[in-house]
């Protein structure tokens, strides 16, 4: 890379395969439905805990090791995806999301002293609280909207599982967009 090069970065946990599947599921009857938003492809779900943006390369190695400390100290989790829900208004809705039962609040810790690594690098973090969901996608703007739609997962429940390790991704944008992994921590149990 050259000098001044950032990198597109953010850390999540990744739902397993399983989990993945079973939400792929119940989402099937609304894919097709009018005004659902453009849904996101269950490969690329994340359960995003902190979103970086551009951080400078030079950055990137001190930030790898300055993570592990904070996913150190969280304890083992299980998580199961539940609900649904939507960013915005119901007239105007942006962000379709399933939410999250389980052992929430350590996430939600992790979540917090991955922030506080951040800020002690100077990367810039956003200041609101962390909401924990997965985004299953986007309406687009000037489109026909039905905010309801993900009113209709509030039943839904997938099955636990254990969250096996924390990963920083690279997210690459363009007319082929891809994830690479840049770190993972295990969580010791």
């Amino acid at each position: 890379m050259t000098a001044g090069a950032t990198r597109r970065l953010f850390f999540a946990v990744d739902p397993p395969d399983p989990a993945r599947r079973d939400l792929e599921r119940a989402l099937g009857p609304l894919r097709d439905l009018p005004g659902a938003p453009r849904w996101g492809r269950p490969e690329r779900w994340h359960l995003t805990l902190l979103f970086l943006g551009a951080v400078p390369e030079p950055v990137v190695p001190r930030l790898v090791a300055s993570a592990a400390p904070a996913v150190a100290a969280t304890p083992p989790m299980a998580l199961r995806l539940a609900g649904g829900g939507r960013f915005g208004s119901l007239r105007r809705p942006q962000v379709a999301w399933t939410g999250l039962e389980g052992d929430v609040e350590p996430l939600v810790a992790l979540a917090g002293r991955l922030a506080a690594v951040a800020r002690t690098l100077g990367l810039p973090v956003e200041d609101r609280p962390f909401r924990p969901h997965l985004t299953l996608g986007r309406w687009r703007p000037g489109r026909p909207a039905d905010g309801t739609v993900p009113d209709r997962l509030a039943g839904y429940r997938g099955p636990e599982w254990p969250v096996q390790e924390i990963r920083l991704w690279e997210s690459r944008l363009g007319p082929a967009p891809a994830y690479t992994v840049i770190a993972a921590w295990p969580l010791v149990r």
